[in-house]
C-alpha cells in the first residue's frame, strides 16, 4: 500500500511539472488558501461508502470548491487546492491520508484539464452556458479519475470488489451533480464577470446544498444497515426458536416435528387471511415455540405411554403458562410469549389458562390453536393412530364457533383443499417429521382429540 501511495505522489508531482511547463499559472495565494480551507472543511464531511471504517472507501464532499477552482483558475490551481485541502486533513489512518492527498490533486488536475478543453473553444468572453458546460466536463473528469484511483486502491487493499465501487458511487454522484454543477457554473460566471467576492458570498449556501447529497447517501447507508440488522435479528430469533424446539423434541419423541408443522401451517393460514408479512413471521415463530413450556413439566409426564389421568392432564395444561414465563425473559419475545399463553383458549371461553373467549383471544393464538389441533389429529400418538385428513378437517368444522374461529378454519380448509397429501399429513421434508412408525403400547386406546 505504501508503494501505491508513493506512485500516486510521484504521478501528482509529474503532472504538476507538466502543467507548469504547459503555461498554466496560479491565482492569488489568498484565493488558493480560502478555497483550500473550504475544501478541507468539506473533506471532513466525507461519506463512508464501502469496506470497513479504517480501510474502506469514502465519498468526499469537497467537490464544489475543487470543481470551481478547476473551471475558474485552471488545472494547476485545482491540483494545488486538492493537495492543500487534504494536507490539512491529517488523521489516522495515515496510510489512507497518504493515498488520498495525491489522489485529490490528480482529480483536481483532471477536472481542470477537462474544463480548459471546453473553454479553449470560446473565443469571446465566456457565457453562463459555457461555464455550465465546463463545470459539467470538470465533474465528469473528476469522477472518472477518482473512480479509477479508488478501484486501484480497492484492488491493492483487498477490502472490497473494485467493480462494485462504480455502482456504489453512481447514485450520489448523479444527485450531487444535478445540485452543484449549475451552481458552480453560476459561481464561475460571477467570478469572470465581477470578482472573487461573489464566490465568497455564495460558497457557504453551495456547501449547504451539497450537504443534501451527503445526507442522502447517509440515509441510504443507514437504511441498508437497518435492513441487515433486521435480517440478522430474524435469523437469531429463528435459531433460538429452533434450539428450544430441539430441546423439546429430545424429551418427547412422539411429537418430534410437531412444532415445525404447526409453525408452517400457522404461517400459511396467516398468509391466506391476508395478514402482514410481520404477522406471518410472528405466526411462524410462535408456532415453533408454542409447546416450549412442556420442557418444564415433571419428569415422566411427556414420556408416559398411554392416556393421562385427570390430574396429569391438569398438570399438562400448565405448559402454556410455563411457556409464557420462559419466553417473557427473552428480549423481543414479549408478544410471542402472550400468544403462547393463549394458544389453548377456546372461542366459547372454555379453554385454558384464562378462559378468554371470542376476539379477546389474540388472532395468531387462534390460528395456532387450529394448526395445533389439526396436526395432533393427523399424527400418530402412543394411544391412537393418525386420523385421515378428511376426518380431521371434519372435526375442525364441527368445532367452529365453540373451540375454533370460523375465519381461521375457513382459511385453513381453503389451503388443505388444494394441497397434496404430503402437506395435509405433515410429511413433506420441510416439516422435518420422523418417517419411522411410532410404536404404540398395548393399552386401551382412548381418543383424546
Amino acid at each position: 500500500m505504501g508503494a501505491w501511495a508513493a506512485a500516486l505522489g510521484a504521478a501528482t508531482a509529474c503532472v504538476a511539472v507538466w502543467l507548469l511547463a504547459s503555461g498554466y499559472g496560479l491565482p492569488s495565494i489568498w484565493y488558493l488558501l480560502v478555497l483550500a480551507l473550504v475544501a478541507g472543511v468539506a473533506e471532513r464531511q466525507s461519506v463512508h461508502l464501502m469496506g470497513d471504517r479504517e480501510r474502506g472507501i469514502e465519498l468526499a464532499v469537497s467537490v464544489v470548491p475543487l470543481v470551481f477552482t478547476a473551471v475558474a483558475f485552471g488545472p494547476l490551481a485545482a491540483l494545488v487546492v486538492g493537495v492543500l485541502a487534504n494536507l490539512a486533513d491529517l488523521r489516522r489512518p495515515y496510510l489512507k491520508w497518504a493515498v488520498y492527498t495525491p489522489a485529490r490533486g490528480l482529480t483536481g488536475a483532471a477536472a481542470g484539464i477537462a474544463a480548459a478543453a471546453v473553454l479553449a473553444h470560446t473565443h469571446t468572453e465566456p457565457t453562463f452556458l459555457t461555464m455550465l458546460a465546463a463545470a459539467l466536463a470538470a465533474s465528469v473528469a473528476h469522477l472518472v479519475v477518482d473512480v479509477a484511483i479508488a478501484m486501484g486502491t480497492l484492488a491493492i487493499r483487498g477490502s472490497g470488489s473494485p467493480l462494485s465501487y462504480p455502482r456504489t458511487i453512481l447514485p450520489p454522484f448523479i444527485l450531487s451533480t444535478a445540485l452543484y454543477v449549475p451552481v458552480v457554473g453560476f459561481l464561475a460566471y460571477g467570478y469572470s464577470r465581477y470578482s472573487f467576492a461573489v464566490v465568497a458570498t455564495f460558497l457557504l449556501p453551495v456547501l449547504a446544498l451539497q450537504r443534501v447529497a451527503q445526507l442522502y447517501q447517509q440515509q441510504r447507508q443507514a437504511t441498508g444497515e437497518l435492513q441487515e440488522a433486521n435480517t440478522r435479528l430474524e435469523h437469531a430469533n429463528m435459531s433460538f426458536a429452533a434450539a428450544l424446539v430441539a430441546t423439546l423434541d429430545a424429551r418427547d419423541r412422539y411429537t418430534a416435528g410437531h412444532s415445525t408443522a404447526v409453525a408452517i401451517y400457522s404461517r400459511d393460514i396467516a398468509a391466506r387471511m391476508g395478514l402482514s408479512p410481520e404477522d406471518q413471521q410472528s405466526a411462524h415463530l410462535a408456532g415453533l415455540v408454542h409447546d416450549i413450556g412442556k420442557v418444564g413439566l415433571p419428569p415422566g409426564l411427556l414420556e408416559k405411554e398411554g392416556p393421562l389421568s385427570l390430574e396429569e392432564r391438569r398438570i399438562m395444561q400448565t405448559h402454556s403458562e410455563i411457556g409464557e414465563r420462559i419466553l417473557a425473559n427473552v428480549d423481543d419475545y414479549a408478544a410471542i410469549a402472550h400468544i403462547v399463553r393463549h394458544h389453548h383458549e377456546r372461542i366459547d371461553g372454555n379453554g385454558y389458562p384464562d378462559g378468554v373467549l371470542g376476539e379477546d383471544i389474540p388472532l395468531i393464538a387462534r390460528i395456532i390453536g387450529v394448526a395445533d389441533a389439526y396436526n395432533a389429529m393427523t399424527s400418530d400418538r402412543p394411544y391412537r393412530e393418525a386420523m385421515p385428513s378428511p376426518v380431521a378437517r371434519l372435526r375442525l368444522a364441527q368445532a367452529v364457533g365453540s373451540q375454533f374461529d370460523v375465519s381461521v378454519v375457513a382459511a385453513f380448509e381453503a389451503i388443505l383443499a388444494t394441497a397434496d397429501e404430503g402437506y395435509r399429513m405433515g410429511r413433506r421434508a420441510e416439516f422435518g417429521l420422523q418417517t419411522q412408525p411410532v410404536e404404540r403400547p398395548r393399552v386401551a386406546a382412548l381418543a383424546l382429540g
